[in-house]
């Protein structure tokens, strides 16, 4: 399978509407200048980071861009259920840290090695929603959020 083939496959699991209802309420949670097109792509690396968590044994921590659309799918739960089902991985939880403190160092290795796993899944990772290093906005606000592999 190409990287674009196991893309809009992952993609392709959220429908338009849900996706459009994803975006506006990121837009309204989070991000209001926003625009619908850096939407869909907020879309497409979150459910690629999905696609890719759910492929591995490893923990996967999003960056913070891509953990408020996760929050955001998260909350139409029967949906999210319904994804992470035709993933074939059963529920990927999301699982907050707020006790090892925040750490820009530790969170950059953390989604460096994320965005190096999608990658050897097939995925792309969008500059944009993966900051390179050293980038001021790229750890998550507090300690982190990563999927759960050993609950799978």
């Amino acid at each position: 399978m190409t990287t674009t083939d196991t893309t809009k496959t992952a993609y392709d699991l959220i429908s338009p509407e849900l996706r459009a209802g994803l975006i506006t309420m990121v837009r309204e949670d989070s991000w209001p200048e926003m625009t619908d097109e850096q939407g869909e792509r907020g879309v497409t690396q979150m459910a690629s980071f999905l696609a890719t968590a759910a492929g591995t044994t490893e923990k996967a921590t999003p960056s913070l861009r891509v953990d408020v659309f996760w929050h955001a799918f998260v909350l139409h739960t029967k949906s999210y259920a319904d994804f992470c089902e035709a993933l074939g991985c059963g529920f990927i939880h999301h699982v907050p840290d707020r006790n090892s403190g925040p750490n820009p160092e530790e969170g950059r290795a953390a989604m460096r090695r994320t965005a190096h796993l999608m990658r050897e899944a097939g995925f792309d990772t969008d500059p944009e929603f993966w900051p390179a290093d050293g980038a001021a906005d790229c750890t998550q606000s507090y300690a982190g959020c990563s999927d759960s592999p050993v609950a799978k």
